[in-house]
């Protein structure tokens, strides 16, 4: 770490959690229909905000003034294998120079604290992301999702295959367009207050053992119609 990515900001400085809020305010206003979900793990990197569309996942790198660029090449690698859209959201100090940062596909949002509170000024929109890769999409999806998605589309079940054998089957059979919708709307009805009992009921009726995993709705999730 350099001499200057160790300096402290000044303390008015506009910081990530400064920004959530009102950033999710935004993209509702302008996005319609969307459901948020917070620090989504993608490949080596944790996605700061993914936003699921009705027929399309768009993920969001944040970079206040107080972030450096330090670890930004390796989160734009991941996250283009993750995400149909991208956008890189800066805080005003980094507009100028962050079109130099993320590909030319890459939305970019520019925010900056105002009398009025906080201000977000689209520097450009983002465009379909060419490298996303389709099955790294479906893996966000827990194995009861992806069993209804094979229900809905009269598959055979594969109940004693593996997640990874049911997502390659779901991808050779479905659509794109079909899917990417049905994506979306299993990630739109996921309810957290009832996963655990949800996901216990699934393993038991096909045999599964339990397993260790995190309390679920330990993050703040949110969703909007």
């Amino acid at each position: 770490m350099t001499a200057q990515e160790k300096k402290e900001p000044p303390a008015d400085v506009l910081r990530d959690p400064d920004i959530r809020e009102a950033l999710f305010d935004y993209l509702e206003e302008k996005l319609g229909k969307i459901r948020i979900y917070e620090e989504k793990q993608i490949g080596k990197s944790r996605a700061d905000v993914m936003v699921v569309l009705p027929d399309a996942l768009a993920g969001i790198e944040i970079k206040s003034d107080a972030d450096a660029y330090t670890r930004l090449e390796r989160q734009v690698r991941d996250y283009d294998v993750f995400f149909d859209y991208n956008m890189l959201v800066v805080g005003s100090h980094h507009a100028l120079h962050a079109q130099e940062h993320v590909p030319d596909w890459w939305g970019i949002l520019s925010v900056e604290k105002t009398e009025q509170g906080l201000d977000f000024y689209q520097v450009r929109p983002w465009q379909p992301n060419p490298r996303l890769n389709f099955i790294n999409k479906l893996g966000f999806l827990w194995r009861m999702e992806l069993a209804h998605i094979q229900e809905l589309n009269g598959m055979y079940k594969y109940a004693d295959r593996s997640k990874d054998f049911v997502i390659e089957k779901i991808y050779a059979s479905v659509e794109r367009p079909l899917l990417a919708r049905q994506i979306s709307d299993e990630l739109f009805e996921r309810d957290y207050t009832t996963a655990a009992q949800k996901i216990e009921e699934y393993r038991k009726e096909h045999g599964r053992s339990g397993r260790s995993r995190r309390k679920a709705g330990a993050r703040r999730r949110r969703r909007r119609k």
